[in-house]
């Protein structure tokens, strides 16, 4: 099969779908790779590396798409690169079509077969979504450090003699998790909620001074009350995430508070988060700093590139194969088919 990989062109987003190595098991197999010139670059990969293991080299956009059959991404399709699919094609990125209707429609009117990363479901994990979950999680307690230095002047695990930062997270699975665990190293006082008693359980072993809880309404309201940090990591598959944080609940917090929303690819967890980049990635709102970057792992691109690419390389590899629409795992997560979605998707 023919393979491209173009550059990601979203604001900021620095990350390319295989680095080098990986395109070289995948021509060892048999396939044909194509790389846009400069897709790797901005996370450390040259083309020469790539031309190394004999992937050929695109000069543009346009003879990159004409010569895939497969389009491996990192992130959705920009407008600007509508056009350039075709029906024929499948297309392998992050979607997140719960929180991009414009975009659904436009799959739907191309009529491709386009498999969401996000959608891929094994053994009840996900395992494409887990890396860069991860990277977020952590990426979160860091800007929530800055953030909360600049505008607060708190020094998250504080010292003797002072108090804790206090960080509140919703959502206790893979990002929520991360999130946890470093705010925890860090020496915050850290309050979890989440559905699963078992994810309770374990959040609540990373050290004394973490707390889990079912997440009331009103529990949340009442603990937002005095955090400093609230992050926001609550994930449904194929779905919108459900607000859990109310516009009044924001607007009692304490002045200058930082809310990071990790939720925001699939529509945002927290009724005051709209999507962020990283040229503007955060604004003031009910006198509470937010930040929700939409492809916050581009900040770590060589780091998340290279975790990216082991965790989707083997399903690349199933994917290109000519009856993988007989794998249950890879045809459960085509989002869209000659037109039609296959998702059922929150409104």
């Amino acid at each position: 099969m023919k393979i491209a990989i173009p550059t990601e062109i979203k604001i900021q987003e620095k990350r390319v779908a295989l680095i080098p190595q990986a395109c070289a098991q995948l021509i060892q197999q048999g396939h044909e790779l194509y790389l846009q010139s400069g897709a790797g670059a901005r996370c450390g990969y040259a083309d020469q590396q790539y031309k190394h293991y004999g992937v050929n080299i695109c000069p543009d956009a346009s003879s990159l798409y004409n010569m895939g059959e497969l389009i491996l991404k990192v992130k959705e399709p920009q407008p600007e690169e509508w056009d350039l699919l075709r029906a024929e094609q499948i297309l392998f990125c992050y979607l997140h079509l719960a929180a991009e209707p414009n975009l659904l429609h436009q799959l739907q009117s191309i009529g491709l077969t386009a498999v969401g990363f996000e959608s891929v479901m094994e053994h009840g994990q996900l395992p494409l979504l887990r890396p860069m979950s991860i990277i977020a999680g952590k990426l979160a307690v860091q800007a929530g450090c800055q953030l909360l230095q600049h505008h607060k002047g708190v020094l998250l695990g504080g010292l003797a003699a002072t108090q804790r930062g206090h960080v509140v997270v919703l959502g206790a699975g893979n990002a929520g998790f991360a999130a946890t665990e470093l705010a925890a190293s860090l020496g915050a006082q850290v309050t979890v909620f989440d559905l699963n008693y078992q994810r309770l359980e374990q959040v609540r072993h990373l050290g004394h001074h973490v707390s889990s809880f079912y997440p009331y309404e009103k529990a949340i309201a009442e603990t937002l009350e005095c955090a400093d940090l609230v992050i926001g990591a609550v994930l449904v598959p194929n779905k919108k995430s459900p607000i859990v944080v109310t516009e009044d609940m924001v607007k009692q917090m304490q002045t200058h508070s930082v809310i990071v929303d990790i939720a925001v690819d699939q529509g945002g967890c927290i009724a005051t988060t709209h999507p962020t980049n990283y040229d503007q990635p955060s604004y003031r709102l009910n006198d509470v700093i937010h930040y929700a970057v939409s492809n916050m792992p581009a900040a770590v691109a060589n780091t998340a590139s290279q975790a990216l690419s082991a965790s989707i390389l083997p399903y690349v590899s199933r994917l290109s194969s000519v009856d993988w629409r007989k794998d249950d795992i890879l045809r459960s997560a085509i989002n869209t088919d000659k037109g039609e979605c296959l998702l059922s998707l929150l409104d």
